[in-house]
């Protein structure tokens, strides 16, 4: 197992074989995504911007101001 000590500044070097492992560069991000059993994983932040694409979808109707006004306003009064 590897392992990495925290210094007071909360920071860390990770070592070479996990680096070499993950793909890291420097400069590269990395995320710490916690698991359902409490503990984190550390994993590349490598999603390029193209992997958004259609994420959103354009409405088939455009809608103007007025009307996303209107449905704000009829939100509003229906929550009070």
């Amino acid at each position: 197992m590897t392992t990495a000590t925290v210094t007071s500044k909360g920071q860390i070097t990770i070592p070479i074989n996990v680096r070499s492992s993950l793909g890291l560069n420097a400069g590269d991000r990395i995320e710490f995504v916690e698991m359902d059993d409490g503990q984190f994983a550390i994993i590349p932040a490598t999603h390029p911007v193209t992997a958004l694409k259609g994420l959103i979808r354009k409405p088939v109707q455009s809608v103007s101001i007025e009307q996303m006004n209107a449905v704000i306003a009829q939100y509003g009064a229906s929550t009070k």
